[in-house]
């Protein structure tokens, strides 16, 4: 699989995440960890779906428990901090510091084997998050003492998952399968949590359990093996500038269904995402198809995906 083709499924995951918010919506007052539990059961078995053809596949589950309690760690931490967040600080707020992940990725991918943070990575990914923070301006923000631990824990969640993303990079050898594992562990752990600190609230209609499934499927399902496979094998740094596409992409979703109203914040922060992954990608833009491979011959970067021998031409 080329770095290209990586990047863009590894995008597929944003587009999937931008229909977070529309389906949560749908899917009326279930408590957060019984959403989450409910929602990774479903994730864990789309993946379990694709071994009936192939069911050699179900031996990526044999790994060592340090990649489990990375995998789980992951998908578990960021969503029990970023819930936390939620109630301890407005959503709004929550929200604008939890979108530092993105930005966070592109500076932590500096720190890999072969990886260049350019300038431009920086910029591009500046201008990322002042689009969220433009978007973010028709929301009654004012920070407040009050709400210091959400902003806390919406700052650790940034952290658990710009971490998880980036370290992915550094097991690239263990195989998307395995994330199978990792949904079904979340959701273990989202039960626990949800039966000492929620009340149980099943979907109140078909169009509820509709909502949940849908969830499941795509931006708690399809979309965590998306991203597995787009920062194993794909520019990561341009990953984390295309991630500021999904606030947008979320609130244009919520607009379309009469959930929202467009305004013009929202169309200048779609200027300013767009914009910021034009510049984080300026570099690759610039080099024409033909003269690419030239480039990377005479230049490669370490252990990066354009170098000889390295893992993502190898298919490991």
């Amino acid at each position: 699989m080329s770095p290209l083709t990586a990047t863009l499924i590894g995008l597929i995951a944003v587009l999937l995440w931008s229909l977070l918010a529309v389906f949560t919506v749908a899917s009326g007052e279930i408590p957060p960890f019984q959403l989450n539990a409910m929602c990774f059961l479903v994730g864990g078995l789309v993946g379990v779906a694709t071994w009936v053809k192939r069911p050699g596949k179900a031996r990526a589950l044999i790994q060592p428990m340090g990649i489990w309690a990375f995998g789980i760690a992951g998908l578990f931490g960021y969503h029990a901090l970023y819930f936390a967040a939620l109630r301890l600080a407005p959503p709004a707020e929550a929200g604008l510091v939890n979108y530092l992940w993105p930005l966070l990725i592109v500076l932590f991918s500096g720190l890999l084997p072969g990886e260049r943070l350019k300038a431009i990575h920086v910029i591009g990914a500046l201008i990322g998050f002042s689009g969220v923070v433009v978007l973010s301006l028709g929301s009654d923000i004012a920070a407040r003492p009050e709400h210091l631990a959400g902003y806390l824990c919406a700052l650790g969640a940034a952290l658990f998952w710009s971490s998880y993303s980036v370290l992915s990079r550094r097991i690239a050898d263990v195989p998307t399968d395995a994330v199978v594992g990792f949904c079904f562990g979340t959701a273990i752990l989202s039960l626990l949590f949800h039966l000492v600190f929620e009340t149980t609230i099943w979907p109140a209609d078909a169009t509820q359990w509709l909502a949940v499934l849908a969830l499941g499927l795509g931006p708690v399902g399809a979309a965590f093996y998306a991203w597995d496979i787009g920062c194993k094998r794909g520019d990561i740094r341009l990953l984390g500038v295309g991630a500021y596409a999904a606030p947008v992409l979320s609130t244009l979703a919520l607009v379309m269904i009469g959930y929202s109203q467009a305004t013009v914040a929202l169309w200048a922060a779609c200027l300013l995402i767009v914009g910021g992954a034009l510049v984080a990608s300026s570099d690759k833009l610039r080099r024409s198809p033909r003269a690419a491979p030239m480039i990377a011959a005479l230049d490669p970067a370490p252990g990066s995906p354009q170098s000889p021998g390295s893992d993502d031409e190898r298919g490991t």
